[in-house]
């Protein structure tokens, strides 16, 4: 895949949570060796290959293994704040496509609530374009970094909610690594813990998660 060519404003350090951390400038989609050192294997983790087993995959270190084929998991949304209306300040001025994984979204349509074990993944894209044959408006671009968040009460009994973050760039933001240690908590609760409607995780701004919660095979659309 090609270099991707971004620059974007640094971040607050009070708005660096996770989920909304990836602050990158030119990246290159290409496997990296992951701070401690250890290569790791990147996990299959699509829709065909789901078991009962947890989503999320950890090294004996307790570094999340990189998840993949997540883009066949369910999609819930795509929040956007661009530059262009933050007075060229966005502190997330990227598209970030999200994804949760199908046992957790089962359980979400049965219970209204996120699993223990539940998997949520945030990949970044570029506003590439602000005009289109359509009209004007913000359009995406290139893949620019990954992110993730695990709710796991035994790895994180003292974090907010028992959710850990992780981020899969390298500090330069050039590449993307195998597996992630989790970031301090207190990186991410600034933002997700006053501002997130349910559970730490910003369900006011995924219609997907609104219309299935607690709704059972009501809530996969079109019934």
């Amino acid at each position: 895949m090609k270099t991707v060519n971004h620059n974007f404003q640094r971040r607050s350090p009070l708005m660096a949570c996770l989920l909304a951390a990836g602050l990158l400038g030119n990246i290159a989609f290409a496997d990296a060796a992951d701070s401690t050192g250890a290569v790791g294997t990147a996990i299959d983790t699509s829709m065909a290959a789901m078991t009962k087993e947890p989503m999320a995959r950890f090294n004996g270190d307790g570094t999340l293994m990189r998840p993949t084929g997540y883009r066949e998991w369910i999609y819930i949304g795509s929040p956007l704040t661009p530059n262009d209306m933050n007075n060229g300040k966005a502190a997330f001025p990227e598209f970030h496509n999200v994804y949760i994984d199908p046992a957790s979204w089962a359980h979400w349509k049965k219970t209204g609530e996120f699993r223990d074990g539940t998997l949520i993944v945030k990949e970044l894209l570029s506003v590439a374009t602000k005009s289109s044959f359509s009209g004007n408006g913000y359009f995406m671009g290139e893949y620019q970094g990954l992110e993730a968040m695990v709710k796991d009460p035994s790895r994180f009994p003292k974090a907010d909610s028992y959710w850990g973050f992780f981020r899969f760039t390298t500090e330069d933001h050039n590449r993307l690594l195998k597996t992630s240690k989790v970031v301090p908590s207190s990186a991410c609760v600034s933002c997700h813990a006053p501002n997130a409607q349910q559970d730490m995780v910003f369900v006011q701004h995924y219609p997907v998660l609104r219309a299935a919660k607690g709704r059972g095979e009501a809530g996969t659309g079109g019934k």
